[in-house]
């Protein structure tokens, strides 16, 4: 019998990682991060899923008055949370384009052209070399393409089972399963 050998991208830059249902930890539960640098020195995403509930204006006057004061504000994971980055997508007819820590005047320029997107995240998630492989060898992890539609979902829970349940039959009954199984 062949033994099948798991096969991943050299890097997972601008891939999404999909917190496996049976990942508990209360930073990563259910999250969708994506991931903006990935090499043998370590890897840093963004948690695409836990909205604040704020805008970008709701934290400093810097922001209050200017263009990107209605800029959707997200916990980007459990690492430097007092840290902004921003973050555009441009959709394009093959996709979309990601700018990933951008500064805000760039963001707020981005923000005047056609189909862009903002979003303000505080701190982000990051792994030390060789961390996230450990981690996927563990099942901790899916790793998924970015769907075309990926900005269409809600963007809390609703995203994760969206992204996940688009994987597969297996990975959609998962995805579905209720959050206190006791209550099942």
């Amino acid at each position: 019998m062949r033994e099948r050998r798991k096969t991943t991208k050299p890097t997972m830059a601008g891939s999404l990682l999909l917190a496996h249902p049976i990942l508990k930890d209360p930073n990563f539960r259910r999250t969708v991060v994506l991931m903006s640098s990935h090499g043998t020195d370590g890897a840093m995403g963004v948690v695409l899923n836990r909205p604040l509930g704020k805008k970008l204006g709701d934290l400093n006057g810097e922001f209050a008055l200017g263009p990107l004061a209605a800029v959707p504000l997200y916990l980007g994971g459990p690492v430097e949370t007092k840290q902004l980055l921003l973050a555009a997508w441009q959709a394009r007819d093959d996709g979309f384009q990601l700018h990933f820590g951008i500064e805000p005047e760039k963001a707020a320029v981005l923000l005047t052209e056609p189909s862009t997107h903002i979003r303000a995240f505080l701190g982000y998630s990051g792994w030390t070399g060789g961390q996230l492989e450990t981690e996927l060898k563990q099942n901790t992890w899916i790793v998924a393409e970015i769907p075309p539609d990926l900005l269409e979902h809600p963007q809390d829970d609703g995203l994760w089972r969206g992204v996940l349940g688009g994987i597969g039959d297996e990975w959609k009954l998962l995805a579905d399963e209720p959050e206190d199984t006791s209550r099942n």
